[in-house]
């Protein structure tokens, strides 16, 4: 609980908190505000290409009055001075997502979704003014978490984020309509500053923009930028970044491109972006030739598959939902804890959404807040997702003990909706249960509360619609411990009496337990038949479908077209079943894409 004003000081000659009367044995924390001295992304570049002797730079608060005016001139100013230039390529606009370095240089604290770095004495006051409410800090130090993705949002700080995007947007509004008036187009890097623009929310329409472009570090990264609605054209920055840490003597180059180029196109196939392109130091790539070579092929695959697909939507088997905290504000970013990084303990969640974002369903982002405020929100939905560590934002956490939400799923799946969960779906120890969804999955999770009670349900069931292209053992990654099926419940996979992959019905409806999918091929096409299965779609399997999962089908029946891509960089050969059903055999070369009429 919080301390009074008058029940601690300020030391300012030793820099100390003092408290008067502190409780004995009691641990204390201590709010406060910083001010930012160097900006994070100049001190980042300075420390990537070893900069020295240099003035740091500072962030701007174009939200004080002064800085603002001044911000509006120079912006002015700027465009008369550069009448050659055509777009103005804003690297976001005003607060840094939180990026914290330690003494040694090294990053101590990342979440690329973070408010922290947004705050000041300031907006605090003009917050408080429209909330109605004080500001406390720990709405944003959150016990020290700092809301990071991984949280519940509480009200609180989701009443914050809204009123920053608000304000946020508007000053944005102002500079991109100067922007306009001034003959030139205004396009947003989709990175540095760029919190209170989230591109999926109501606020960022009104703000004007031409363009977005980011970096794509994955699928789901490119599939963050290209879905973005609103704007005129996106624009993906591949990698690697013309740095030092790639391009120097042994370094290779060529190597991340493919990597990069490989896993975006699955999901550029689905929804393109507008343009390609690269960042960095331009000296630094024409220092490797046979990266210079490479790009070009890149880019001349690229404008063959746009001329093939702009303008029209895929062919989507079903409609899918990934239900958490968040919805479409962290739209392919869930997960996500700094861009497209691996983490130990997330790759195998993460896995889910980089499989969907090259897969043939159209993919949407539920919040618990609209499926409280409206439960038909899930009449348009054929599958749920909830994928994730009980008790975080992504499965849910207290939200599964609001009796509407709870309600609201388990009467979707009743009456005939699929849904699939990863981890510790609906994990939340309340009333009883930890996975909450426990009668709908089939599976709990033994925390130490029901060692007394036997479990019989061991038997597995092999040969199931769902593990019929898996060749060998599944790959779970981390997986989950503990976890057992309750009666009812079909076992595909378990080892050790903890299960890996479980189904169960469930009135009309259908529920998978995985209990990790970590990206691959293989585990994309695991994903692939979970849907249709849970969903009652086995009978569509095969239907733009390649028998091989390292290749996949993808088509475009407007443009009257449909592609075979192979997704490795070794020859494969399947078989492709076309939309009636018939089929042929094929030879695909190294990570070649075949183009077909209909």
């Amino acid at each position: 609980m919080p301390l009074p004003p008058d029940a601690w000081l300020w030391d300012e000659g030793t820099g100390s908190v003092i408290f008067e009367e502190p409780a004995g044995s009691h641990d204390s924390s201590v709010s406060f505000l910083a001010y930012l001295i160097w900006d994070p992304v100049h001190m980042y570049n300075a420390v990537t290409n070893g900069w020295t002797n240099f003035e740091h730079q500072i962030t701007f608060d174009v939200r004080q009055p002064k800085t603002h005016k001044f911000t509006m001139e120079r912006l002015r100013r700027f465009i008369a001075e550069h009448p050659y230039v055509d777009v103005i390529r804003y690297t976001t606009f005003f607060h840094q997502f939180t990026l914290i370095f330690d003494e040694l240089k090294r990053e101590k604290y990342v979440d690329w979704y973070g408010y922290s770095a947004s705050v000041s004495p300031y907006i605090l006051e003009q917050f408080e003014r429209e909330a109605g409410y004080k500001f406390r800090p720990e709405f944003i130090i959150d016990q020290g978490y700092y809301n990071n993705q991984y949280r519940v949002p509480s009200r609180e700080y989701k009443d914050f984020m809204a009123f920053q995007r608000r304000e946020v947007a508007a000053l944005a509004k102002e500079m991109v309509d100067i922007t306009h008036e001034l003959g030139k187009e205004a396009m947003m890097f989709l990175g540095d500053h760029w919190i209170g623009t989230e591109p999926y929310m109501d606020e960022f329409k009104g703000i004007g923009l031409d363009a977005v472009v980011g970096s794509v570090g994955n699928g789901s990264t490119l599939r963050l930028i290209s879905d973005i609605p609103g704007v005129r054209y996106t624009e993906g920055r591949f990698l690697p970044y013309f740095f030092p840490d790639t391009f120097h003597p042994g370094g290779d180059p060529v190597r991340e491109a493919k990597e990069n180029w490989v896993t975006a196109r699955r999901a550029i196939l689905r929804k393109p972006i507008d343009r390609i392109g690269y960042g960095g130091y331009l000296k630094l790539a024409c220092e490797f030739p046979e990266f210079i070579d490479y790009v070009q092929s890149v880019c001349e695959e690229f404008r063959e598959l746009y001329e093939n697909i702009r303008g029209t939507t895929p062919f989507c088997f079903k409609t899918v939902a990934v239900l958490n905290s968040w919805g479409r504000a962290r739209s392919w970013g869930c997960h996500m804890v700094h861009h497209a990084l691996y983490q130990k303990q997330n790759y195998s969640y993460a896995g889910v959404i980089e499989a969907l974002s090259g897969a043939p369903f159209d993919v949407r982002f539920l919040s618990f807040d609209e499926v409280k405020a409206d439960p038909r929100c899930l009449e348009d939905v054929d599958v749920l997702i909830n994928v994730g560590d009980g008790d975080t934002a992504h499965t849910g956490g207290v939200w599964w003990g609001d009796a509407e939400v709870s309600s609201a799923v388990k009467r979707f799946v009743h009456e005939g909706g699929g849904l699939i969960g990863v981890g510790e779906p609906s994990g939340h120890q309340y009333q009883g249960r930890y996975i909450q969804l426990a009668q709908v999955l089939g599976v709990e999770k033994e925390t130490g509360f029901t060692l007394g009670y036997d479990k019989y349900n061991w038997d597995e069931h092999p040969g199931h619609f769902i593990l019929a292209d898996c060749e060998g053992e599944p790959d779970f990654g981390e997986g989950k411990k503990n976890m057992y099926a309750l009666p009812g419940a079909e076992i595909l996979v378990q080892r050790d009496k903890e299960v890996q992959l479980a189904v169960n019905g469930f009135g009309a409806g259908r529920a998978v337990y995985i209990s990790g999918l970590p990206y691959s091929f293989a585990n994309s096409r695991i994903l692939h038949r979970a849907i249709l299965w849970s969903s009652h779609g086995e009978a569509q399997l095969r239907t733009w479908f390649s028998s091989n999962f390292n290749a996949e089908v993808h088509a475009y029946p407007k443009n009257g077209k449909y592609c075979v891509v192979n997704n490795t960089y070794e020859p494969q050969s399947t078989t492709v079943y076309r939309g009636d059903g018939s089929s042929f055999e094929l030879d695909l070369a190294a990570n070649e894409i075949r183009w077909y009429e209909l």
